[in-house]
């Protein structure tokens, strides 16, 4: 028979971070069954660090048309840009802005969906296997590279403690979100993170990225990808771009917008464009 514990997320982090919400993970054993690969769900939410939450979420707003909200946490906001309309569980992406706090500017964890998730398990077969194991009470996973993995289960969504933010933000964004679409991890040593991944996510989801070969692609659900390259000589590991599904759009029209709202433009194609945020850190919006 199987046994079924579960683990509230929102009394986890409505305990943690002021009475935050969503379901952080419902451990399961199944007898002999095996923890990894997971039995994924797709990307839902990344999280950025930077040194001022309110500014960048001044600029993102000036991105992306949906909704802002906003959480006290540890004597500061932490806001979160929604990917969607807010629906009434909840279940909505969102890139969830937080303050760096003395870490590097950039991307601090992605965040992917499964349909179970045991976490005591999945650290003993990373562990066994000479992986990293799970640390810290947020469901977080390292990969050999210290890049973050969070793995919720359903319901997961924007946490209940994230109310609509009071922040004075521009209402001109020109781009519709509809999800995360892809992240980009640039790697140490790509063939032991090849191995990970494909212990961690499953063989037989992979493709090769037409225009850079060294880039190799891992295909979720719900249309989602994580995408795995070299590192460049010198330069550490690390969480190249994020990207994010939106409503069609007109490249030569939106591409000005974004310059404005101070947005260093790197690549304008049909339906894709490809930017800086104020604070350097890449992302990329496409329509496809």
């Amino acid at each position: 028979m199987r046994a079924v514990s579960r683990i509230g997320r929102r009394s986890l982090l409505g305990a943690l971070c002021a009475g935050a919400g969503a379901t952080l993970l419902r451990s399961q054993t199944n007898g002999q069954a095996r923890a990894l690969p997971l039995e994924n769900l797709g990307l839902e939410h990344l999280d950025i660090v930077v040194p001022d939450t309110a500014a960048s979420a001044r600029f993102y707003k000036r991105v992306f048309s949906s909704p802002l909200h906003e959480q006290e946490f540890r004597g500061g906001k932490r806001y979160f840009v929604l990917l969607g309309d807010l629906p009434p569980d909840r279940q909505v992406g969102y890139i969830a802005i937080g303050a760096a706090n003395g870490r590097p500017i950039g991307v601090g964890h992605y965040c992917a969906l499964a349909e179970s998730a045991d976490l005591a398990a999945i650290g003993k077969e990373l562990t066994t296997a000479g992986y990293p194991e799970p640390g810290g009470g947020f469901g977080l996973i390292p990969d050999p590279d210290g890049l973050e993995l969070q793995l919720f289960v359903p319901p997961a969504g924007l946490v209940t403690a994230a109310v609509p933010s009071s922040l004075d933000v521009a209402d001109d964004a020109a781009l519709t979100p509809l999800g995360l679409d892809h992240v980009l991890l640039a790697v140490g040593d790509r063939e032991r993170a090849l191995r990970y991944y494909r212990f961690v996510y499953g063989e037989g989801i992979e493709t090769r990225d037409a225009e850079v070969p060294e880039r190799v692609w891992f295909n979720l659900a719900r249309n989602t990808r994580i995408g795995i390259e070299p590192v460049a000589r010198g330069a550490p590991p690390q969480f190249v771009r994020f990207g994010i599904k939106v409503a069609a759009f007109d490249s030569a029209s939106v591409a000005p917008a974004l310059r404005a709202a101070g947005a260093e433009v790197l690549t304008v194609a049909p339906s894709l464009i490809r930017f800086r945020d104020n604070y350097g850190i890449t992302l990329e919006v496409s329509a496809r």
